[in-house]
């Protein structure tokens, strides 16, 4: 495991309980713990550029990465997600906000707010679609992994960080998620490498 201290956009959580327009909120600033690993390579719309931005640990140049206010960065709440809620609206849980090579870019987590419980999240990175208007660049977590995320941030060095409940089978309850499940995506090359760690939940 590599460890090292970086600053980055920690996620805002959300309390509008129906998707309707965030309030201007900066981003938070912080310093964390960066964790290595292997995992799944995740296709994305966003472009790293090589030749900006710091070097990584295996001399690899990474994107350009600065905090901006979310009301600077693209509105998850006027995005179109890829959620099937049917008549249930859908309720933005989580979102992060940051700048990569001077395009705004915004990670949120979201789920349909049905009358009872809170269904699995499905999590997203944003940015400007041709008329402006935000999109979806890449699915970072799908709803069908049965995942909360309590947690998203922005890291200064480009990688996405997340924290989730999660369970260890289809036979735990819905009720009482058993594992926390740590994520990492590291842009890598136009796509994001993804990266996972269970552990027995014991509070989140």
């Amino acid at each position: 495991m590599v460890e090292a201290a970086v600053e980055t956009g920690q996620s805002t959580p959300m309390t509008d309980e129906k998707q309707t327009p965030a309030h201007a909120r900066p981003a938070l600033r912080h310093w964390a713990l960066v964790a290595a690993g292997c995992g799944a390579v995740i296709a994305g719309a966003l472009a790293v550029s090589p030749a900006q931005g710091s070097t990584t640990a295996n001399g690899a140049a990474g994107p350009v990465v600065r905090p901006v206010p979310d009301a600077d960065a693209p509105d998850p709440a006027k995005a179109e997600l890829p959620l099937d809620c049917g008549p249930f609206p859908v309720k933005v849980a989580l979102r992060a906000s940051a700048s990569f090579d001077g395009r705004a870019v915004t990670v949120a987590a979201a789920h349909c707010a049905a009358d009872n419980g809170t269904p699995p999240d499905g999590a997203y990175l944003l940015g400007a679609g041709p008329d402006g208007r935000p999109v979806v660049q890449a699915t970072l977590v799908r709803p069908e992994e049965g995942l909360t995320l309590a947690e998203m941030r922005l890291r200064s060095d480009g990688t996405i960080t997340g924290r989730a409940k999660g369970y260890s089978s289809t036979d735990v309850p819905h009720c009482c998620p058993d594992l926390t499940v740590s994520l990492t995506w590291t842009p890598q090359h136009g796509q994001w490498t993804r990266t996972e760690t269970k552990t027995p939940l014991t509070g989140i």
